[in-house]
């Protein structure tokens, strides 16, 4: 059994925010920081189409589990939706400011095509890793904003929204592969877990590193500039990868679950400050 388990009083809530362009928003646009901007423009590439795969790996269990659990798939689907929406727009901005990332979109969409030759189980299992990943950096985000000082509003407000929503959803696909699982004897379903975790974390650390360089010799930062400049911002200072080390590690307990740490805290303030507390009306 888990440790903890999802809070009883959990809201998710889709707020169906739409983000535009912000006049004064540069091609650095993360702080006037290329090293920031290519780290987070690589992770955005890859959203609208891992979140489409996110939705497919939980939603095709949504008859077989509790009504609890059914009802919070069905938010994490819209909250999920609205992500690849505001993505999509995002990318495109990022495609405006002159970088191509074509070879980015191919690499994330032959890596799913070959995700999905896996059995429903195994597509769920490689959510779930990919969604503690998410919940770990979101909750950096929203407990160190200035991770996003000298950023447009726009931007700012996007990356909070999507970071206060991966909260919130964090535990949905977990506990949906703990159902589905729930007859597997628990060393086994602690070892595939963890197994699936590891490799899908090498493949995510690597293949952005190398989008990001992809990006950054866009703009002639090439070689061990390069190298060392992203090196410095994920491992030094910041250190947005450095400082997730420790809730990375948590995932390999036998006990693990999402709500070990229970940070909806963060949210009301982020979402104060930046206007995003109330959903709007889907059209």
């Amino acid at each position: 059994m888990a440790r903890t388990a999802t809070p009883d009083d959990l809201k998710i809530t889709p707020r169906n925010r739409k983000f535009t362009d912000d006049a004064t928003r540069k091609r650095w646009w993360l702080g006037g920081d290329p090293f920031a901007t290519a780290w987070h423009n690589a992770l955005s590439v890859t959203f609208p189409a891992g979140e489409t795969f996110f939705i497919e790996s939980v939603k095709r269990f949504q008859k077989d589990v509790p009504p609890a659990l059914a009802a919070q798939i069905k938010d994490f689907v819209r909250q999920e939706a609205f992500h690849t929406r505001e993505h999509n727009g995002f990318n495109v901005r990022v495609i405006e400011a002159g970088y191509d990332v074509s070879a980015a979109l191919q690499q994330v969409e032959d890596s799913l095509a070959e995700a999905r030759q896996g059995h429903p189980v195994a597509q769920l299992s490689i959510t779930v890793s990919l969604e503690h990943f998410t919940a770990i950096f979101a909750h950096l985000a929203l407990k160190d904003l200035s991770l996003y000082d000298g950023t447009d509003r726009e931007s700012q407000r996007m990356w909070l929204w999507h970071a206060i929503e991966e909260i919130e959803h964090k535990s949905v696909a977990f506990d949906t592969y703990a159902y589905v699982m729930r007859d597997v004897s628990p060393l086994k379903r602690w070892g595939i877990r963890c197994a699936v975790f590891a490799r899908v974390s090498k493949d995510f650390i690597v293949k952005r590193w190398t989008e990001a360089l992809h990006l950054l010799a866009q703009d002639g930062i090439t070689g061990f500039k390069a190298r060392f400049g992203l090196a410095a911002y994920l491992w030094g200072r910041p250190g947005v990868i450095r400082r997730v080390i420790l809730p990375w590690l948590a995932y390999f307990q036998p006990g693990f679950h999402p709500w070990q740490v229970d940070d909806r805290h963060l949210i009301a303030d982020v979402e104060a400050q930046y206007d995003l507390a109330e959903p709007i009306a889907a059209e």
